[in-house]
């Protein structure tokens, strides 16, 4: 009755973006609804298709012209969540009412911009949260607000397959937000604390599994866990409350899909809980289709000018949700790892081989690559983009600054610092189409040496304790201890202490006048004679 009804009031009114993997099934609908006017698709060979399977409207690849159609007053998207954004807002600035698939955008800012830009264009702004139009969620809610269940103490759902696997988005932002949406609408309030973990087992970074726990201000508690690395397919929800619970299982057939069990505990001499069990009840829901009820319910929007029940207000309060447990996962992927050598830290979007040795206390900072059989010692910081090895050896408590490569046949005793963009080279006369693996020549920079920003140390050389090469520097020898290194090639210009202060001229002996250390000079090369306990290059 209700899609005559649509039928009835407007015809072919509906521009759809997007007919590919979920976009096919609004396609469908919208077709048999009979408001389906043009669908845009970007590939052509995907367009042929659909036009054969679904003949009778107007296919084009043009964003532009759907938009420009005056016959098109509304808008169903079903593009991938990165282009929701920009879509819509395009859509809204050319005076269409919008439909949307989950997320309404990635950003809760986003999102709210885009609120605010229908709501002063006077447009319908309708997303996708499809369980809101189930039957038999319908119905559940319907339950929770008769009281069946008593109070509502805790919800869990699962939402699991192993189906189509994405690098695009993550399990939580792919599975998550049905649940989400239908969760925050049983419970009626907002979360006062959101937590998730999650594992990423095929693409580094992304995560294929899920498990988010919201805890509301009246003490209802709730876990989502979400997967694609399922044996089998699984769209579970249970809600528990104090006189009864509830399951709605949506891979079962329609008469099963929503069951009561008025189980409830009773406590015998108000101390000793007894489970009360009683015969459960499958509850009548309509067999209809959940896409179909929501394309409809949008329908009737848009043509009322009424707000749609999963409208921006609401995408705002699940984006929300996705926001914090995305965060909640980002502090927890940067809490220790643990290797053979001990407990460290590397950011997700670092990448560890195999076969690599990192000591405790380390950190490993983003997009750096540590490669197969390299040794990294103990508190040592590596900063953004950093690459060590192969076969590479840092000592303990180095720091190396973003953009440095460590390469082969470098070795880094204890306490060294690198700073930004510096670099190491391994082979003296390098060809592209001459393969010099073998002369790879080594480089040696011991203890407590400092190589400035943009300095470049040519294979082969050996830098001595604490010396000091200035920023931009090119080394082409040795360098001995202490020494402070300028230019291109460098030059000795003097001595550092060994707290990094220039010391004066050294005829014999030296003080430094910063930290108290004493030097000798002899044969050329200066050694320390006391260093205060006490000093800056302690502390």
């Amino acid at each position: 009755m209700q899609s005559e009804t649509a039928k009835t009031m407007h015809t072919q009114f509906i521009g759809l973006i997007g007919a590919g993997y979920w976009g096919k099934n609004l396609l469908r609908n919208l077709a048999d609804i009979g408001v389906l006017h043009t669908v845009c698709e970007a590939n052509p060979d995907l367009l042929r298709q659909r036009e054969k399977e679904y003949p009778g409207s107007r296919y084009v690849r043009s964003f532009e012209a759907l938009l420009a159609s005056p016959e098109i007053t509304a808008v169903a998207v079903a593009t991938p969540a990165s282009t929701h954004y920009e879509i819509v807002k395009l859509c809204l600035q050319a005076d269409k009412d919008v439909f949307v698939e989950k997320p309404l955008a990635l950003r809760v800012s986003e999102a709210e911009e885009l609120r605010g830009l229908a709501a002063r264009r006077g447009k319908v702004l309708m997303v996708g949260h499809i369980l809101l139009y189930h039957p038999a969620v319908l119905k559940l809610n319907e339950i929770i607000r008769q009281g069946l269940l008593g109070r509502i103490e805790y919800i869990y759902s699962h939402r699991l397959n192993m189906g189509k696997l994405r690098v695009e988005e993550n399990i939580l932002w792919s599975f998550a937000p049905h649940d989400i949406s239908t969760i925050l609408w049983l419970v009626n309030e907002e979360p006062r604390e959101v937590k998730s973990f999650g594992g990423s087992y095929l693409t580094q970074g992304v995560y294929d599994t899920t498990l988010t726990l919201m805890e509301f201000k009246h003490n209802v508690k709730t876990h989502i866990f979400v997967s694609w690395l399922h044996p089998f397919k699984e769209q579970k929800l249970i809600v528990v409350g104090n006189k009864g619970m509830a399951v709605f299982n949506d891979q079962e057939k329609t008469e099963k899909k929503l069951i009561v069990y008025p189980h409830k505990v009773e406590w015998r001499s108000g101390k000793i809980p007894v489970a009360q069990k009683a015969e459960h009840y499958c509850v009548d829901i309509e067999d209809r289709e959940p896409l179909r009820e929501e394309l409809l319910h949008f329908i009737e929007c848009a043509q009322s000018r009424v707000d749609p029940r999963s409208n921006a207000e609401e995408a705002i309060r699940v984006l929300s949700v996705l926001d914090r447990a995305q965060k909640s996962l980002e502090q927890r992927s940067a809490a220790p790892v643990s290797s053979p050598t001990g407990e460290f830290f590397a950011h997700p979007s670092a990448v560890l081989d195999e076969g690599c040795e990192i000591g405790p206390g380390t950190k490993i900072w983003y997009f750096s690559h540590v490669l197969p059989r390299s040794r990294i010692g103990a508190d040592c910081v590596l900063g953004q983009n950093v690459t060590v090895g192969p076969d590479a050896v840092i000592g303990d408590r180095c720091k190396i600054q973003n953009n440095v490569s460590v390469y082969k046949a470098v070795q880094l005793e204890d306490e060294v610092f690198v700073g930004p963009s510096a670099v190491f080279t391994n082979v003296i006369n390098p060809r592209a189409f001459i393969e010099r693996k073998e002369e790879f020549k080594k480089t040696l920079v011991k203890q407590g040496a400092t190589i400035g920003a943009n300095a470049t140390v040519v294979c082969g050389v050996t830098i001595g304790r604490y010396a000091f090469i200035a920023a931009g520097a090119t080394v082409t020898k040795d360098v001995p201890d202490f020494a402070l290194m300028k230019g291109i090639p460098a030059r000795q210009q003097g001595w550092v202490c060994r707290c990094a202060f220039r010391l004066g001229e050294i005829r014999d002996e030296a003080r430094c006048p910063d930290c108290g250390a004493q030097y000798r000079l002899r044969d050329g090369r200066i050694q320390p004679r006391v260093v205060p306990t006490e000093s800056r290059a302690v502390r």
